[in-house]
């Protein structure tokens, strides 16, 4: 595609059926200290909270995949080049702009994970992918390791079926992960972020205890076990599309980071530039020195 696009798909705007699910997962305390999570929960439920007249939901997906550099600086593959927000963001009012040409009296509204929509559930209808157990998006042919974006619009286009798959009796995912986060909950799977190395490092605000110190284990940023381990994320000749290196450019361009002892002291003009249209800064300066210090601690 043009823009760069892995994966795209078209579904309806129709409410998100798996909204239930979210408020349980909620319900049970699984969303740790993300507020935000329980707070834009009536946002959810409904597509026209975000673009009133909402008619169709253009799903599409970019691949992120690339090996991680050499340090003892442990950093999830999808933070290692420009922060995703903004480029795939970019590439949807692209994408809007040349709709917008064939569609001149519809409105266009680009939303990339920081807008309260089920993301994940509208992707599944546009057929990107299917639900995996360690809750992640999984093209059949390409594995999880992709973002998705999405483009809500006022038009009426014509739609993709749902993506058809599952895990069946796999648990690679659930028996890799090393602080059991990935639980059954009224029999859907589900991460418990309490326990997730990537919300430990990312989310979580303030300082540890003893035992979420020693789970987050040298991952300073994000965790890509489960995806690591998930058979569909391994190559295959009859699959090559999975594991392929990304091919876009602002992820390519990874930053350097210095070692974990330069995290725990690093200085306010240096974060800047360090965390500077990065996903790392989501974590803040003072998150990213606690988990370097743990991970420090954890080598002992």
């Amino acid at each position: 595609m043009a823009l760069g696009f892995d994966l795209v798909g078209i579904c309806d705007a129709a409410p998100p059926q798996s909204l239930p699910v979210l408020e349980n997962w909620i319900a049970h305390g699984m969303h740790g200290e993300m507020e935000y999570m329980a707070t834009s929960l009536p946002l959810r439920a409904d597509l026209n909270t975000i673009l009133p007249g909402v008619q169709s939901v253009i799903a599409v997906g970019l691949n992120y995949y690339q090996e991680p550099p050499q340090s003892d600086v442990k950093i999830a593959r999808y933070a290692l080049g420009r922060d995703y927000h903004k480029v795939i963001r970019g590439k949807l009012k692209k994408l809007a702009g040349v709709l917008s040409q064939e569609f001149p009296d519809h409105q266009w509204r680009p939303a990339v994970d920081s807008a309260p929509i089920m993301e994940r559930e509208y992707a599944n209808r546009a057929g990107l992918g299917w639900f995996g157990k360690n809750t992640c998006l999984i093209n059949s042919h390409r594995g999880s390791w992709f973002f998705i974006g999405t483009l809500l619009t006022t038009a009426v286009l014509p739609y993709d079926s749902p993506a058809q798959g599952g895990c069946g009796t796999c648990r690679a995912c659930i028996d890799a992960c090393p602080t059991g986060a990935i639980v059954q909950l009224d029999g859907n799977w589900q991460v418990d972020a309490r326990n997730c190395i990537s919300y430990l490092t990312i989310e979580k605000r303030g300082e540890f205890s003893e035992k979420q110190s020693e789970q987050i284990g040298d991952w300073t940023f994000g965790c890509d076990i489960c995806q690591e381990v998930c058979p569909f994320n391994q190559p295959r000749d009859s699959q090559p599309l999975r594991a392929q290196i990304t091919q876009e450019p602002d992820f390519l361009k990874v930053r350097r980071f210095p070692s974990l002892q330069q995290l725990t002291q690093t200085s306010d003009d240096d974060w800047d530039e360090l965390s500077q249209s990065s996903p790392i800064r989501r974590a803040r300066k003072s998150g990213i020195e606690r988990n370097a210090l743990a991970n420090l601690k954890n080598k002992h």
